[in-house]
C-alpha cells in the first residue's frame, strides 16, 4: 500500500523523476512548469523544504512500496487554521481512486497534525477528474476561481470544513 510521507530531502530524485515522467500529462490539465523548473529543480526543491520548515506549507508525497512517487499532495499558505490544497497524481494511477483516497487521508492529517479547520482547493473546469476527486473527498463548490489561480484556466473554488 502506498504511503503518504511528509516531503524530505531524500525524496528529491523520486520527485524529479515523477515530474519529468508525467510532465506532458500534467500540462494537459494545468500550466506546464517550464524548462527552468527542471533546470533549477534542486534549488526549487530546497526552497520547498525551507517553506515547510518555516511552517508556511506542508508538502507530501505518495510513495509506492518500491519507491516511485505516485503523487504530490500539498497544503500551502497555512494560516489561521486554513490552507489551500493542491495535488497531482501520476498518469498510470489516475482514475483508480488514488487521488480521492489520498486527499481524504490528507484532510484527516490536516486536522490532526497541522490543526487546520478549513481547506480550499481550485479545479479547472476542463479537469472534471479533479473536480470529482474534491467532491468525493467532501469538498463543496463555493464559486468561480480567477483564471490566475489556475494558470490562466477558468475554474472553481471548493471548500471543506474539517472535523
Amino acid at each position: 500500500m502506498p504511503e503518504l510521507e511528509r516531503l524530505r530531502p531524500d525524496h528529491a530524485p523520486a520527485v524529479l523523476a515523477f515530474e519529468l515522467t508525467n510532465r506532458a500529462y500534467f500540462a494537459a490539465w494545468i500550466t506546464d512548469r517550464g524548462d527552468e523548473y527542471f533546470e533549477r529543480f534542486d534549488e526549487r526543491f530546497a526552497a520547498l523544504l525551507a517553506e515547510q520548515e518555516a511552517g508556511v506549507c506542508a508538502f507530501h508525497v505518495l510513495v509506492d512500496a518500491d519507491g516511485p512517487v505516485l503523487g504530490r499532495f500539498n497544503l500551502v499558505d497555512l494560516e489561521n487554521g486554513s490552507a489551500e490544497l493542491g495535488y497531482r497524481v501520476a498518469e498510470h494511477v489516475a482514475g483508480h481512486g488514488v487521488a480521492t483516497a489520498t486527499v481524504r487521508r490528507l484532510c484527516r492529517l490536516a486536522a490532526s497534525r497541522y490543526g487546520l479547520h478549513t481547506l480550499r482547493a481550485a479545479a479547472a473546469h476542463a479537469n472534471p477528474a479533479s473536480r470529482k476527486v474534491l467532491t468525493k473527498a467532501g469538498f463543496t463548490l463555493t464559486g468561480p476561481a480567477a483564471p490566475a489561480a489556475l494558470g490562466g484556466k477558468p475554474g472553481s473554488w471548493f471548500h471543506r470544513t474539517l472535523p
